[in-house]
């Protein structure tokens, strides 16, 4: 075993005292941006009521759809969920049992590193699969809260890809793939915390009045995965203990956004502290799986993952633990109607493979995108987000507004009633994968009534939702049935949540 059996604590305070004294002037070759720093025209100072004011890049509004990975040591055990080493040391049964029934008693869960081969990792193959997915930009767990690095840290002793596992820079290996081969945007995920790194426990313990952890380690990660990676996403977790202040959150975003060399392009979410989420940051997540199903003021991403039980690979998952295409469709379809992002999540074994369920699920929103990505890439919400009389049925809107788009979220039927639209004599209606106008009428109540070709001519996606085009409406872009403004806080809702798997 290389790493551990030598006090980890030992270890990582030996680092901290080299790291400590040349971080706070420097982080791989930038000024270290500090509170004291002032304001020039067009920067951003590190607070957050400046910071809050940078628009987000255009790319990531009209993407609408990621890929989540998370992958790192825990998809070894490959069992409970990504928290399995929490699990086992915070007595979880099933974690307990299977320590015990498997492995001898001085076993420790570093050594499951040593089976981190990751032998079947073909970033180009994954990278097609994200594209036939129809995804925008991916997402990959960089370091998850067992602080194991997916690219070879210089501030991770012998705890990261390179030197324990696979022997490889993962995270370098999947950025090339991306940026080689395909037009997709490259994010990185990041846990600001690690469970028992000993001196985040230290600081912990003094109540966070010390901030050795965040200057030794969770500051430097982040500089260096942006310097050397160039992502387009910094998407933060781990953060929920202490606040920003502890954190610096401010000042490495300050720096992320007016030095960085991604300051154009990058987007940030909202987890930098226990003071942060739902508020701060260029998007909201709020929590997992976050769906308002409203317009709110503040663009916004529901990160779901295709396994219900765990964002991470699981041995024993069973079918019925497997979201359906429809389910998913749903979910972008109420996101994008809404103003926000769906990142879907898979988790890779610890061979590199992409299972075949998760890839099956991935190809089938794929062709659904094929025929319907009109009705999502690049669109804005419309005046209604829900049809006031069909609840299977949610709105997007072109970006000339020329054209509203209603996405039915059940099975093609023989008929769709809606009542949010106003339909005048020169309105048309069809639906995509046809190219005949559909015939309408009006029902007792007023309410349009749109009559569906026949199953059989309408190409193979129908079968999980269908998009009418519609235009010429007499609906005017200024109205607005909600009063969004400034003040109005999103409530944290999801109908996709199961409280059987824990958090990010």
């Amino acid at each position: 075993m290389i790493m551990l059996h030598l006090s980890f604590r030992a270890a990582a305070l030996l680092l901290f005292c080299l790291v400590f004294r040349q971080f706070s002037v420097s982080a791989e070759g930038n000024q270290h941006p500090g509170k004291e720093r002032g304001s020039s025209p067009g920067r951003y100072d590190p607070t957050w009521e400046s910071l809050d004011k940078r628009p987000n890049p255009t790319w990531f509004d009209e993407a609408k759809f990621g890929i989540f990975l998370h992958w790192g040591v825990f998809s070894v055990p490959a069992l409970v969920n990504e928290w399995f080493w929490e699990a086992w040391k915070g007595g979880n049964k099933e974690a307990v049992d299977f320590m015990e029934k498997n492995f001898p008693p001085d076993y420790t869960y570093q050594d499951f590193g040593r089976d981190f081969h990751a032998s079947f990792f073909d970033p180009y193959a994954w990278t097609k699969i994200f594209e036939e997915a129809g995804a925008k930009y991916i997402v990959l767990t960089s370091k998850h809260h067992e602080g194991y690095t997916m690219w070879p840290s210089k501030y991770s002793f012998s705890w990261n890809a390179m030197d324990v596992g696979p022997g490889r820079d993962l995270v370098g290996e999947l950025a090339a793939a991306v940026r080689n081969s395909s037009k997709l945007h490259f994010g990185l995920y990041h846990s600001m915390f690690e469970w028992f790194h000993p001196l985040y426990l230290e600081d912990k313990a003094n109540g966070y009045h010390t901030r050795h952890f965040p200057e030794a380690k969770a500051l430097p990660e982040l500089y260096e995965i942006v310097n050397a990676y160039r992502p387009d996403v910094i998407w933060s977790d781990g953060e929920w203990e202490a606040s920003s202040d502890y954190w610096n959150s401010t000042g490495f975003i300050s720096w992320l956004y007016n030095d960085s060399p991604v300051k154009d392009t990058v987007v940030t979410n909202d987890r930098w502290g226990n003071d942060t989420r739902c508020k701060h940051g260029g998007f909201l997540t709020c929590e997992d799986s976050f769906d308002p199903g409203q317009l709110i003021p503040k663009k916004w991403e529901n990160c779901l993952t295709v396994d219900s039980h765990s964002w991470g690979y699981r041995r024993n998952m069973d079918i019925a633990d497997i979201r359906s295409a429809q389910e998913l469709i749903r979910a972008l379809a109420r996101a994008v109607s809404c103003g926000g992002n769906l990142l879907l999540n898979v988790g890779p074994t610890a061979d590199g493979k992409i299972a075949a369920v998760f890839q099956e699920r991935l190809r089938q929103i794929g062709s659904w995108l094929d025929v319907n990505g009109e009705a999502i890439y690049s669109t804005r919400p419309w005046i209604y987000q829900n049809d006031t009389v069909n609840s299977d049925v949610w709105y997007s809107c072109s970006k000339d507004n020329s054209t509203v788009y209603a996405i039915y979220l059940r099975a093609s039927g023989a008929n769709i009633t809606l009542g949010a639209p106003t339909f005048s004599k020169q309105t048309s209606v069809q639906v995509f994968g046809s190219d005949k106008f559909l015939k309408w009428t009006t029902d007792v109540k007023g309410h349009i009534v749109v009559k569906l070709p026949p199953r059989h001519e309408l190409p193979d996606p129908a079968a999980w939702s269908v998009v009418l085009q519609l235009t010429n409406l007499k609906n005017k872009p200024t109205e607005n049935p909600f009063k969004i403004t400034a003040g109005t806080r999103p409530e944290v809702a999801s109908l996709w949540r199961n409280e059987k798997f824990a958090k990010n």
